[in-house]
């Protein structure tokens, strides 16, 4: 019979998850230095969040006093279909594509803790999506899960960096893995070069005030700012550029999980149709996804922004002349 932890990996597996690590729920030191250091100098822009709590996001005992685990998952959310440079339509992350992340891991996250709590009742638990004051990607790193790339998501061998990341806090002591994945980045600048707007200002660095993700989900100004309204590239929500030129994405894999597959229309939105959208046809059509987030301001805001700044058809350029 495997120890407790291989039972929790075996079942979090089952579960639909690709990857899972578990570590000690200690304080990230250096990490939360980083994080300090990051926030002091700016970077997190209109991300109040991130700066509120520091110790706390930092220590998960400050979330759960009595966590004693930190159940590190990752799950694959690739979908293979392309993004179109047609200058009528817009560009969404993939990320986005299906239904929201939080929900689906929440989803799995609570069956784990069920499945726990039916092998050991005592055990208290807390589930923690991206929402939570929680540095997952520091977390994933630590449990071994991937590495931190220079464009600062965690790539994975298997799946690129095309992974979403949770934790689950645990009150029981576990068997622990040690394994670092080491950084296999080496001298590769592919990300830092092909960011349009300069966003990744040196390795392993972002300047989140630059970020098109950022600018077109996070930002709520009438106006996106320069550098990032004239680079838009057709990104009307989020942006893959340094995921998709990324060599280790070369290991994209189709995800398992229905969920993430995408809706109709949503790989290639007319921009027309994001900026005519009423509040009523926002909510319908992108209910239940991560596109929310921005609101149906922020939407047609970037819808504008795109279809404002992008270069004209060939048959424009014709008759212009």
């Amino acid at each position: 019979m495997g120890s407790f932890a291989q039972n929790i990996k075996q079942q979090s597996l089952a579960l639909g998850f690709d990857k899972v690590g578990i570590v000690p729920a200690e304080a990230l030191t250096e990490e939360g230095a980083r994080l300090r250091d990051w926030v002091a100098r700016g970077f997190h822009g209109q991300m109040n969040y991130m700066a509120r709590d520091p110790q706390q996001r930092s220590d998960p005992r400050m979330l759960m006093p009595s966590a004693k685990s930190v159940v590190c998952v990752a799950l694959n959310y690739f979908q293979p279909e392309k993004h179109s440079d047609s200058p009528e339509v817009g560009k969404i992350s993939r990320y986005a594509w299906g239904d929201d992340y939080h929900d689906v891991l929440c989803d799995k996250l609570k069956a784990l803790l069920a499945w726990i709590r039916e092998q050991a009742p005592e055990v208290e638990g807390k589930i923690c999506v991206d929402t939570s004051p929680m540095m997952d990607k520091a977390w994933a790193v630590r449990a071994g899960i991937g590495w931190l790339g220079k464009h600062t998501n965690v790539i994975t061998k298997e799946f690129g960096s095309w992974v979403f990341l949770g934790e689950l806090l645990l009150s029981v002591e576990l068997d622990y893995d040690s394994m670092i994945e080491p950084d296999h980045c080496g001298k590769c600048t592919a990300c830092i070069d092909a960011c349009p707007t300069e966003a990744i200002i040196a390795p392993y660095q972002l300047d989140a005030t630059r970020c098109i993700s950022y600018g077109t989900i996070e930002l709520r100004e009438p106006e996106l700012p320069e550098p990032i309204r004239s680079n838009l590239e057709g990104w009307v929500f989020g942006c893959d550029i340094c995921q998709d030129v990324c060599p280790w994405s070369r290991f994209s894999k189709q995800s398992g999980e229905e969920r993430f597959a995408p809706r109709e229309g949503i790989v290639e939105p007319k921009l027309q149709e994001l900026i005519e959208l009423s509040q009523e046809e926002f909510s319908a059509r992108f209910r239940k996804t991560s596109i929310k987030r921005t609101k149906l301001s922020g939407l047609k805001r970037n819808a504008e922004a795109v279809q404002q700044t992008r270069p004209p058809k060939f048959d424009d350029r014709q008759k212009a002349s």
